[in-house]
Order: structure tokens, then C-alpha cells, then sequence
């Protein structure tokens, strides 16, 4: 092997070890308020949102269980929550970090593709995905 061979072979080895992400580090990311931005199919813009009535708001516990929420965000700042939660349990498979709920019986599975500070990507098995922001509250009473 020459030294371009193996020169290109390191690079390649960088670049390709740089591009997989640990499903686990994605965890602390997901807790929080979200803002649906807009919704995909096939790469395909499907739905975009300029402004939400309603927020999702996911908590997750230390045992990977948790529950995603409908919330009404207030102009005081503050939210109108429901009692209507959908329960789920986070698993690593794979090399994903699945969302498996359980209503009725049925079990359905999300994936969350990305979490970061700044993004949340969640795909479901019918091929669309879910793009959403942080929420940043307005308080206009103040």
C-alpha cells in the first residue's frame, strides 16, 4: 500500500468515525419544550409552521421512561397544561435511540434521528418526520 493509499484511508477512517453519534448522547437533549417547525416525507416538505398554538413538552426520567405532552403556552409566560399525557420508554438499538409508546394495547415506535440544543428530528415507521425548536416563551404582560 502506498503512502497516498494510506494517507486516503486514514481520512476516510476520520471522517467516517466523526459522522456516527453515540444514541445515548442525545438523551439529555430531549427533555424540554418543543416547537413543531415543520413536517417531512420522503425529503419532502410536507408542512411548515410559522407560529404553534400548542408545544410539546417531553419529560424523561433516570430509567429512560417518560411522557410527551400537549402544552398551550400563555401570554403571562406560562402554559395550559391537559391531563392527557402519552407514556413512553427510550431504547438504544442498533445504533437509534427509539421512543416506544403504548396506547391501547398497540405499541408504536418513533425515532429520534437528531437532539441537540438547537433541533429535535423524531421519524415515525410511515416515513415522516417531525422537525422542532426549542420553545422560547413570550411574556408580553411584563
Amino acid at each position: 500500500m502506498t503512502l497516498k493509499n494510506k494517507f486516503f484511508l486514514v481520512i476516510l477512517t476520520i471522517v467516517f468515525s466523526s459522522c456516527s453519534s453515540n444514541p445515548e448522547d442525545k438523551i439529555p437533549f430531549i427533555e424540554g419544550y418543543w416547537e413543531i417547525k415543520e413536517v417531512q416525507k420522503d425529503g419532502e416538505l410536507k408542512k411548515e409552521y410559522n407560529i404553534s398554538m400548542s408545544i410539546d413538552y417531553f419529560k424523561i426520567n433516570d430509567d429512560l421512561s417518560g411522557f410527551r405532552k400537549k402544552v398551550t403556552p400563555t401570554l403571562e409566560g406560562t402554559y395550559i397544561v391537559t391531563q392527557d399525557q402519552a407514556l413512553f420508554n427510550l431504547k438504544i438499538e442498533h445504533d437509534s435511540l427509539n421512543m416506544y409508546y403504548s396506547y391501547n394495547d398497540a405499541i408504536t415506535k418513533e425515532t429520534i434521528i437528531k437532539a441537540t440544543k438547537d433541533e429535535l428530528i423524531i421519524a415515525n415507521p410511515q416515513g415522516f418526520r417531525y422537525i422542532y425548536k426549542p420553545y422560547k416563551s413570550i411574556n408580553i404582560v411584563e
